[in-house]
């Protein structure tokens, strides 16, 4: 088994979208970095990495046994030894993932391209080990873990923000509140008003939606910013990424 040495780390944890696991031209100075002092590397099939990149389900049994106790985190000049952590690639993507010692990958984490480019380097020459699992036939996505066409080409902080915006559309959605729905899709799309004012809940909902799915824009924005007014949990994760709101 191979091994890198010396790998920083900027854990994300309990993403199952791999989108949301940043790489390293969007990490920030206040991410918690750390430093894993050694990590077993792994080669697999590009079947295996999609799915430990983009689920939190059941890693093989024999991949978990074969990495069991052989990574270590460096921390206060010790080395701290960690049950299931390993870097992970099929050649084309590569991913660190710690368990935490539950057998599914709920940290994760992208390297920095130095330390990804002697991975890649060392991999050359590695044979492609098949673990058996069983994968989910057909990963289910929703509004609160959109699809990943529905991220692509956006910053850290717009993904974010367009999942804060979601949220804030799923709360809405359960609702049922027929006069609040009409009166965000007409915040978002005034020229419609009157054509607004003739549908059911469920249309409205569904078409505001659908008009807000795609891209990010400061028109997004505005809208997520005044329709989480009032919700101090939301707030809060809007001044995570925006700072503070001036009145």
């Amino acid at each position: 088994m191979q091994y890198l040495h010396d790998v920083w780390v900027n854990w994300f944890e309990g993403e199952e979208n791999g989108y949301n696991v940043c790489h390293f031209h969007e990490w920030r100075k206040d991410d918690g970095v750390e430093l894993l002092d050694q990590v077993p590397l792994l080669k697999v099939d590009s079947c295996l990495y999609n799915y430990i990149e983009n689920d939190l389900a059941e890693l093989p049994r024999q991949l978990l046994e074969e990495i069991f106790q052989k990574a270590y985190l460096r921390k206060n000049h010790e080395r701290v030894q960690l049950d299931y952590c390993f870097v992970v690639s099929d050649g084309v993507g590569i991913l660190v993932v710690d368990t935490i010692g539950y057998s599914v990958p709920i940290r994760k984490s992208r390297m920095i391209p130095r330390q990804e480019q002697l991975a890649y380097e060392l991999l050359e020459n590695q044979e492609t080990i098949h673990y058996y699992f069983k994968g989910n036939d057909e990963k289910e996505f929703h509004i609160l873990s959109p699809e990943p066409y529905v991220m692509n080409g956006l910053t850290r902080k717009e993904r974010q923000l367009k999942q804060l915006l979601f949220m804030a559309l799923d709360q809405l959605n359960s609702s049922e509140n027929v006069a609040e729905v009409r009166y965000w899709y007409t915040e978002w799309s005034p020229e419609r008003y009157f054509e607004i004012q003739h549908l059911n809940f469920e249309h409205v909902w569904n078409e505001l939606y659908e008009s807000t799915k795609y891209g990010w824009s400061s028109k997004h924005e505005k809208f997520c910013e005044n329709i989480i007014k009032g919700q101090p949990f939301f707030e809060k994760l809007w001044e995570m990424e925006h700072g503070p709101k001036v009145n």
